[in-house]
Protein backbone atom coordinates (compact mmCIF):
# COMPACT_ATOMS: atom_id res chain seq x y z
CA UNK A 1 0.00 0.00 0.00
CA UNK A 2 1.05 3.50 -0.90
CA UNK A 3 2.07 5.24 2.25
CA UNK A 4 0.09 8.03 1.19
CA UNK A 5 -3.17 5.90 0.38
CA UNK A 6 -6.13 6.45 2.49
CA UNK A 7 -7.96 3.34 4.17
CA UNK A 8 -11.31 4.33 3.08
CA UNK A 9 -12.33 6.41 0.09
CA UNK A 10 -15.81 6.93 -0.55
CA UNK A 11 -16.10 9.68 -3.74
CA UNK A 12 -19.44 10.64 -4.79
CA UNK A 13 -21.08 7.09 -3.56
CA UNK A 14 -25.07 6.97 -4.45
CA UNK A 15 -27.40 4.12 -3.46
CA UNK A 16 -30.80 3.87 -3.77
CA UNK A 17 -33.70 0.67 -3.45
CA UNK A 18 -36.18 1.68 -5.58
CA UNK A 19 -37.86 5.16 -5.31
CA UNK A 20 -35.99 5.52 -1.33
CA UNK A 21 -32.07 6.82 -1.64
CA UNK A 22 -30.37 5.19 1.07
CA UNK A 23 -27.34 7.28 0.03
CA UNK A 24 -26.73 10.78 -1.70
CA UNK A 25 -23.38 11.72 -2.80
CA UNK A 26 -21.18 10.42 0.10
CA UNK A 27 -17.64 11.41 0.04
CA UNK A 28 -15.67 10.36 2.96
CA UNK A 29 -11.89 10.10 3.69
CA UNK A 30 -10.32 8.02 6.59
CA UNK A 31 -6.52 7.28 7.23
CA UNK A 32 -4.69 5.04 8.31
CA UNK A 33 -4.95 4.83 12.60
CA UNK A 34 -8.48 6.74 12.63
CA UNK A 35 -10.96 5.51 15.09
CA UNK A 36 -13.95 7.30 13.44
CA UNK A 37 -17.70 6.82 14.64
CA UNK A 38 -20.54 7.09 12.49
CA UNK A 39 -23.56 8.01 13.78
CA UNK A 40 -26.71 8.73 12.69
CA UNK A 41 -30.35 7.72 13.16
CA UNK A 42 -32.32 5.18 11.80
CA UNK A 43 -32.67 5.19 8.02
CA UNK A 44 -29.99 7.35 7.72
CA UNK A 45 -27.73 4.85 5.44
CA UNK A 46 -25.23 3.61 8.02
CA UNK A 47 -26.00 0.13 7.51
CA UNK A 48 -25.98 0.47 3.24
CA UNK A 49 -22.79 2.48 3.74
CA UNK A 50 -20.99 -0.18 5.63
CA UNK A 51 -22.42 -2.53 3.46
CA UNK A 52 -21.18 -1.34 0.40
CA UNK A 53 -18.10 -0.85 2.58
CA UNK A 54 -17.73 -4.50 2.76
CA UNK A 55 -18.30 -5.34 -0.86
CA UNK A 56 -21.68 -6.57 0.41
CA UNK A 57 -23.69 -4.45 -2.69
CA UNK A 58 -22.37 -1.95 -4.86
CA UNK A 59 -23.14 1.57 -5.10
CA UNK A 60 -25.60 2.97 -7.91
CA UNK A 61 -23.02 6.01 -8.57
CA UNK A 62 -19.57 7.00 -7.22
CA UNK A 63 -16.57 5.01 -6.03
CA UNK A 64 -15.33 2.79 -2.65
CA UNK A 65 -11.67 2.05 -2.27
CA UNK A 66 -10.32 0.44 0.66
CA UNK A 67 -6.41 0.72 1.09
CA UNK A 68 -6.64 2.13 -2.64
CA UNK A 69 -8.24 -1.83 -3.93
CA UNK A 70 -11.99 -2.51 -4.76
CA UNK A 71 -13.57 -3.79 -0.95
CA UNK A 72 -13.89 -7.40 -2.34
CA UNK A 73 -10.46 -7.54 -2.82
CA UNK A 74 -9.50 -6.10 0.05
CA UNK A 75 -11.83 -7.98 2.18
CA UNK A 76 -10.62 -11.26 0.51
CA UNK A 77 -7.16 -10.31 1.00
CA UNK A 78 -8.15 -9.98 4.88
CA UNK A 79 -7.55 -6.56 5.09
CA UNK A 80 -11.07 -5.94 6.80
CA UNK A 81 -12.62 -7.29 9.70
CA UNK A 82 -16.51 -6.93 10.23
CA UNK A 83 -18.77 -7.01 13.33
CA UNK A 84 -21.58 -7.05 12.24
CA UNK A 85 -24.83 -6.57 14.89
CA UNK A 86 -27.52 -8.80 12.72
CA UNK A 87 -24.53 -11.53 11.58
CA UNK A 88 -25.57 -15.06 12.24
CA UNK A 89 -23.06 -17.03 14.00
CA UNK A 90 -22.81 -20.76 12.85
CA UNK A 91 -24.94 -23.39 14.69
CA UNK A 92 -24.44 -26.55 15.69
CA UNK A 93 -21.18 -25.95 17.30
CA UNK A 94 -19.28 -24.77 20.35
CA UNK A 95 -17.39 -21.34 19.96
CA UNK A 96 -14.02 -23.32 19.98
CA UNK A 97 -14.88 -25.02 16.95
CA UNK A 98 -16.39 -21.48 15.19
CA UNK A 99 -13.39 -20.00 15.57
CA UNK A 100 -10.85 -22.75 14.69
CA UNK A 101 -12.79 -23.24 11.33
CA UNK A 102 -12.79 -19.74 10.87
CA UNK A 103 -9.10 -19.16 11.80
CA UNK A 104 -7.98 -21.63 9.04
CA UNK A 105 -9.72 -18.97 6.51
CA UNK A 106 -7.05 -16.48 6.45
CA UNK A 107 -3.79 -16.75 4.84
CA UNK A 108 -2.77 -14.76 7.90
CA UNK A 109 -4.79 -14.52 10.95
CA UNK A 110 -3.92 -13.64 14.54
CA UNK A 111 -2.52 -16.13 16.69
CA UNK A 112 -5.91 -17.90 18.50
CA UNK A 113 -5.24 -17.76 22.23
CA UNK A 114 -4.45 -13.84 21.43
CA UNK A 115 -7.97 -13.48 20.21
CA UNK A 116 -9.70 -15.06 22.66
CA UNK A 117 -7.93 -13.05 25.17
CA UNK A 118 -8.54 -10.16 23.61
CA UNK A 119 -11.91 -10.90 23.11
CA UNK A 120 -12.62 -12.15 26.83
CA UNK A 121 -14.18 -15.48 25.39
CA UNK A 122 -12.17 -17.88 27.63
CA UNK A 123 -15.00 -18.78 29.82
CA UNK A 124 -17.07 -20.05 27.46
CA UNK A 125 -14.86 -21.63 25.01
CA UNK A 126 -17.24 -24.78 25.18
CA UNK A 127 -20.65 -23.29 24.75
CA UNK A 128 -22.54 -24.24 22.18
CA UNK A 129 -23.33 -20.99 19.68
CA UNK A 130 -27.15 -20.74 19.86
CA UNK A 131 -26.68 -21.01 23.44
CA UNK A 132 -24.76 -17.86 24.06
CA UNK A 133 -25.89 -14.81 25.34
CA UNK A 134 -26.54 -11.13 23.93
CA UNK A 135 -23.38 -10.03 25.47
CA UNK A 136 -21.51 -13.30 24.67
CA UNK A 137 -22.57 -13.43 21.22
CA UNK A 138 -21.33 -9.55 20.37
CA UNK A 139 -17.64 -10.89 22.14
CA UNK A 140 -17.84 -14.13 19.91
CA UNK A 141 -18.48 -11.46 16.80
CA UNK A 142 -15.75 -9.19 17.72
CA UNK A 143 -13.50 -12.18 17.31
CA UNK A 144 -14.23 -13.32 14.44
CA UNK A 145 -13.64 -9.67 13.05
CA UNK A 146 -9.70 -9.61 14.52
CA UNK A 147 -8.94 -13.06 13.06
CA UNK A 148 -8.02 -12.53 9.91
CA UNK A 149 -5.47 -9.57 11.62
CA UNK A 150 -6.95 -6.81 9.63
CA UNK A 151 -5.83 -3.11 9.05
CA UNK A 152 -9.58 -1.79 9.07
CA UNK A 153 -12.24 -2.94 11.12
CA UNK A 154 -15.92 -2.27 10.49
CA UNK A 155 -17.95 -2.26 13.70
CA UNK A 156 -21.65 -2.02 13.72
CA UNK A 157 -23.25 -1.73 17.21
CA UNK A 158 -20.42 -3.48 18.77
CA UNK A 159 -21.14 -2.80 22.70
CA UNK A 160 -25.24 -3.68 22.11
CA UNK A 161 -26.16 -6.22 25.01
CA UNK A 162 -22.95 -5.69 26.82
CA UNK A 163 -23.31 -4.27 30.33
CA UNK A 164 -21.57 -0.84 31.26
CA UNK A 165 -18.36 -2.40 32.66
CA UNK A 166 -17.79 -5.12 29.60
CA UNK A 167 -18.50 -2.10 27.25
CA UNK A 168 -15.57 -0.39 29.00
CA UNK A 169 -13.31 -3.55 28.98
CA UNK A 170 -14.52 -3.52 24.93
CA UNK A 171 -12.86 -0.21 24.35
CA UNK A 172 -9.99 -0.80 26.00
CA UNK A 173 -9.39 -3.70 24.21
CA UNK A 174 -10.00 -1.72 21.22
CA UNK A 175 -7.50 0.59 21.94
CA UNK A 176 -4.85 -1.54 22.65
CA UNK A 177 -5.87 -2.99 19.09
CA UNK A 178 -5.72 0.08 17.14
CA UNK A 179 -2.18 1.05 18.97
CA UNK A 180 -0.29 -0.55 15.67
CA UNK A 181 -2.49 1.78 13.62
CA UNK A 182 -5.44 -0.68 12.85
CA UNK A 183 -8.27 1.84 11.45
CA UNK A 184 -11.65 1.75 12.92
CA UNK A 185 -15.35 2.71 11.77
CA UNK A 186 -17.78 1.71 14.00
CA UNK A 187 -21.84 2.62 14.50
CA UNK A 188 -23.08 2.99 17.60
CA UNK A 189 -26.40 4.18 18.95
CA UNK A 190 -24.49 5.21 22.25
CA UNK A 191 -23.60 8.70 21.78
CA UNK A 192 -21.30 9.23 24.91
CA UNK A 193 -19.34 5.82 23.79
CA UNK A 194 -18.98 8.21 20.56
CA UNK A 195 -17.12 10.78 22.31
CA UNK A 196 -15.13 9.12 24.40
CA UNK A 197 -13.61 6.53 21.78
CA UNK A 198 -13.44 8.30 18.61
CA UNK A 199 -10.82 10.58 17.04
CA UNK A 200 -13.28 11.28 14.55
CA UNK A 201 -17.30 11.84 14.30
CA UNK A 202 -19.14 11.49 11.25
CA UNK A 203 -23.12 12.02 11.53
CA UNK A 204 -25.05 10.84 8.47
CA UNK A 205 -28.74 12.25 8.10
CA UNK A 206 -31.26 11.11 5.53
CA UNK A 207 -28.70 9.15 3.49
CA UNK A 208 -25.81 12.78 3.41
CA UNK A 209 -22.81 13.54 6.08
CA UNK A 210 -24.38 16.31 7.50
CA UNK A 211 -21.29 16.84 10.05
CA UNK A 212 -17.48 15.80 10.40
CA UNK A 213 -15.21 16.32 12.67
CA UNK A 214 -13.81 15.95 16.20
CA UNK A 215 -16.58 15.53 19.42
CA UNK A 216 -15.58 18.97 20.44
CA UNK A 217 -16.21 20.30 16.77
CA UNK A 218 -19.27 18.77 16.52
CA UNK A 219 -20.60 20.19 19.50
CA UNK A 220 -19.48 23.49 18.52
CA UNK A 221 -22.19 22.76 15.88
CA UNK A 222 -25.28 23.88 18.46
CA UNK A 223 -25.14 27.54 20.53
CA UNK A 224 -25.91 28.33 23.58
CA UNK A 225 -25.96 26.48 26.99
CA UNK A 226 -28.26 24.23 28.97
CA UNK A 227 -29.75 25.27 32.64
CA UNK A 228 -30.97 22.67 34.42
CA UNK A 229 -32.99 22.87 37.60
CA UNK A 230 -35.18 20.89 39.81
CA UNK A 231 -38.71 20.90 38.55
CA UNK A 232 -40.58 22.32 41.55
CA UNK A 233 -44.23 22.71 41.25
CA UNK A 234 -43.75 26.41 42.71
CA UNK A 235 -41.90 26.86 39.33
CA UNK A 236 -44.36 28.84 36.62
CA UNK A 237 -43.59 26.60 33.72
CA UNK A 238 -45.25 29.02 30.75
CA UNK A 239 -43.18 32.12 32.75
CA UNK A 240 -39.65 30.44 32.48
CA UNK A 241 -40.50 29.30 28.76
CA UNK A 242 -40.94 33.15 28.10
CA UNK A 243 -37.53 34.40 29.99
CA UNK A 244 -35.33 36.04 27.47
CA UNK A 245 -32.48 34.16 26.15
CA UNK A 246 -34.32 30.44 26.49
CA UNK A 247 -35.17 28.76 22.97
CA UNK A 248 -36.64 25.39 25.02
CA UNK A 249 -38.01 23.91 27.94
CA UNK A 250 -37.93 20.52 28.25
CA UNK A 251 -38.95 18.11 31.20
CA UNK A 252 -36.32 15.55 32.15
CA UNK A 253 -37.38 13.52 34.76
CA UNK A 254 -37.04 15.10 37.91
CA UNK A 255 -35.41 18.46 36.26
CA UNK A 256 -36.34 21.34 33.67
CA UNK A 257 -33.60 21.67 31.14
CA UNK A 258 -33.71 24.98 29.35
CA UNK A 259 -31.77 25.56 26.11
CA UNK A 260 -30.43 28.78 25.90
CA UNK A 261 -28.85 31.28 23.24
CA UNK A 262 -28.24 33.76 25.88
CA UNK A 263 -27.23 31.42 29.68
CA UNK A 264 -26.14 35.05 31.31
CA UNK A 265 -29.05 36.62 30.51
CA UNK A 266 -31.87 33.85 30.97
CA UNK A 267 -29.98 32.92 34.63
CA UNK A 268 -30.02 36.06 35.82
CA UNK A 269 -33.78 36.46 34.46
CA UNK A 270 -34.14 33.05 36.00
CA UNK A 271 -33.01 34.30 39.61
CA UNK A 272 -35.12 37.59 39.52
CA UNK A 273 -37.98 36.25 38.44
CA UNK A 274 -38.51 32.95 39.81
CA UNK A 275 -36.70 32.97 43.38
CA UNK A 276 -38.03 29.43 44.27
CA UNK A 277 -35.33 28.09 41.60
CA UNK A 278 -32.75 25.27 43.29
CA UNK A 279 -30.57 22.83 42.26
CA UNK A 280 -29.25 25.13 38.76
CA UNK A 281 -26.59 24.09 36.89
CA UNK A 282 -25.54 25.95 33.58
CA UNK A 283 -23.61 23.49 30.92
CA UNK A 284 -22.46 23.25 27.43
CA UNK A 285 -23.97 21.56 24.43
CA UNK A 286 -23.82 17.62 24.45
CA UNK A 287 -22.95 15.55 21.68
CA UNK A 288 -26.86 14.59 21.96
CA UNK A 289 -27.84 18.10 21.87
CA UNK A 290 -25.51 18.41 18.83
CA UNK A 291 -26.85 15.18 17.02
CA UNK A 292 -30.65 16.00 17.66
CA UNK A 293 -29.98 19.56 16.16
CA UNK A 294 -28.06 18.42 13.16
CA UNK A 295 -30.18 15.22 12.44
CA UNK A 296 -33.81 16.47 12.78
CA UNK A 297 -33.50 19.69 10.35
CA UNK A 298 -35.21 20.05 7.24
CA UNK A 299 -32.77 18.45 4.80
CA UNK A 300 -33.54 19.12 1.32
CA UNK A 301 -32.70 15.88 -1.43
Amino acid sequence: MNASEPALALTGVRKSYGPVTAVRGVDLRIEPGEIVALLGPNGAGKSTLNEMILGLIRPDAGRVRVFGSDPLTAVRDGRVGAMLQAGALLSDCTVRELLGLMHGLYAHPLPLDEVIERAELAGFLKTRTERLSGGQAQRVRYALALLPDPELMILDEPTVAMDVELRRRFWTSMRDVTAGDRTVLFATHYLEEADQAADRIVVLAAGSVVADGSGDMIKSRVSGKIIGLAADPALDLELISALPGVVRVARVGARLELTCDDSDRALRALLERQPAAREIEVTAASLEDAFLALTTEERVA
